[in-house]
């Protein structure tokens, strides 16, 4: 008998400052190399939020306020034969910069603040939404 597979869920720390956003170039499977916002597993007992801030402290060295639940990304990894390898429901939490400069660690490979409109014109391997998720935290945050 196998393992049954259940989608795990994730929190992502987006911090939206001065027209700028917090992205993370990742280090480990399954989305090694690719660019997105400092995040990782929600621990038993701990709400989203909370791992939000978490995430983004241990990956960059910043630490942020969390404000609010922003949207959610849906991620389905699939193998060459489009069979599911994992599943996971991201948490993207709306955070307020507070203080530091991002640095890589943890399992990032770099950590540095992006212009959100440029984003897309960046030329890094963006995973899927980052710059939708990036436009909409500008936005909240310039109605708060």
């Amino acid at each position: 008998m196998t393992a049954e597979k259940t989608p795990l869920v994730g929190a992502i720390a987006v911090v939206a400052h001065q027209g700028k956003t917090i992205l993370v170039q990742r280090r480990n499977p399954p989305s090694a190399g690719m660019w997105g916002f400092p995040g990782g597993h929600v621990e038993l007992g701990e709400t989203a939020m909370n791992a939000a801030a978490r995430e983004l402290q241990e990956e960059t060295g910043v630490h942020a306020r969390p404000l609010e639940y922003l949207t959610n990304v849906d991620v389905i990894l699939r193998d060459d034969d489009g069979q599911i390898e994992c599943q996971y429901l991201l948490v993207a939490v709306l955070c307020e910069y507070q203080s530091g400069t991002p640095m890589p660690a943890d399992d990032a490979l770099q950590a540095c603040w992006l212009e959100v409109d440029e984003l897309e014109n960046s030329g890094l391997p963006l995973l899927d939404q980052v710059a939708d998720v990036a436009r909409l935290a500008q936005a909240r945050m310039q109605t708060r």
